[in-house]
């Protein structure tokens, strides 16, 4: 059951908050600007790549990582294939987990590392692996950790991640806003730099000001009525998530905020595409899941059995290219069902900007209704 009351009291929402997860989410802004700082110095500035790689393959552990492959896939496009390598092995921890590099990996493909963590052994090999085949390494990690030292070993290029001395070390701390910031600006940067896709420093800027932005509206001192993230996770409280996402940038975000309501929250949903969602999750809203199916279920007893679960479908929406939208018939599709609908839409501004807003609101969001949750 979600204490809606704690929503709006600050100093719960605090105490609540054993993993740092608030702090991450409102220091996003800063973490970008610091993590450009780290790329500059490091010298991605200075590159000059000689023509773009074949393929960009993307390694590194966890739900960040996961999310940064998933992003920088969206926005490069068809300009080289973004392949992450997903770990195998018996447990999610740094010593059991492994990389391999396809066999097809040569000279003219890009290896990027993403990992708050550093320690991880196969990760090491894997940089030594790609140095023996030709293949550039770069990589995002905390500094003074084993990876670094083997990618110096590499010939490959560095870049420290941009920490907080509150960062915590719990397992769940890669789904931290702060830390997804962290890893995957510096990438950004590089890949602006060999041309796979446009995010210039004034970008990363708009970005860094638009996370704040987001931070002034969520923040916890905001009370629920005029702030979104608030909001959605109250709408959301008794509620199976159908996330709906319309338009490129959208795409990651809702991806994003279903992985968070599992990891951080525990909550199951849903995420599709608009215009395929409508036929996927028609006979979902149609079912026994419908916000309308057993309104009045005489025999429930209300003291000891929860409200059941219905659906309800958050809507992340990116501006239509050329006017074309299925927003339309997905509010019929939901209200022709009973079902109600949460809508966000980000404010004027370019595709980078408009992603980070919708990341960064369903990440407040996952957060407030993770902390209200297990209060």
């Amino acid at each position: 059951m979600l204490d809606e009351s704690l929503l709006d009291t600050p100093e719960g929402l605090a105490e609540a908050d054993r993993r740092g997860l608030l702090r991450g989410a409102a220091e996003a802004g800063a973490r970008v600007r610091t993590a450009a700082r780290h790329a500059v110095e490091a010298g991605i500035g200075d590159l000059k790549p000689d023509g773009r790689p074949r393929a960009v393959l993307i390694a590194g552990p966890g739900a960040a990582a996961t999310h940064t492959a998933d992003l920088l896939g969206t926005l490069a496009g068809a300009g080289s294939p973004m392949v992450r390598l997903a770990p195998s092995g018996v447990a999610p921890a740094a010593g059991a987990l492994r990389w391999e590099l396809p066999g097809w990996t040569g000279s003219v493909d890009l290896l990027l590392i993403a990992t708050p963590d550093g320690s991880e052994p196969s990760l090491s090999l894997l940089a030594d692996q790609a140095y023996r085949r030709g293949c550039t390494v770069v990589a995002v990690a905390p500094a003074h950790t084993p990876l670094a030292e083997a990618v110096a070993g590499a010939h490959g290029l560095f870049v420290p991640m941009a920490t907080s001395p509150y960062d915590q070390e719990e397992p769940l701390a890669a789904s931290s806003p702060g830390v997804f910031w962290a890893l995957l600006t510096p990438l950004l940067a590089l890949l602006d730099r060999i041309g796979l896709l446009g995010a210039r420093p004034d970008a990363l800027e708009k970005i860094a000001d638009r996370l704040d932005h987001v931070a002034e509206r969520c923040g916890p001192a905001i009370a629920t009525y005029s702030n979104p993230a608030k909001t959605l996770a109250a709408e959301l409280a008794d509620a199976l998530p159908v996330v709906w996402t319309e338009g490129p940038s959208a795409g990651p975000a809702g991806r994003r905020f279903a992985a968070a309501l599992a990891e951080l929250a525990g909550r199951p949903s849903l995420v599709a595409e608009l215009p395929e969602a409508l036929a996927e999750h028609s006979a979902l809203l149609a079912g026994p899941l419908a916000a309308s199916a057993d309104p009045e279920d005489f025999f429930r007893d209300r003291v000891e059995e929860p409200p059941a679960l219905h659906a309800r479908v958050v809507l992340l929406r990116d501006r239509p290219i050329g006017g074309l939208t299925a927003a339309p018939a997905a509010r019929d599709l939901a209200l022709s069902h009973d079902t109600p609908i949460s809508e966000l839409e980000p404010e004027e501004g370019g595709e980078l900007e408009s992603l980070a807003e919708l990341i960064a609101i369903t990440d407040f969001a996952a957060v407030y209704l993770a902390l209200a949750s297990r209060a």
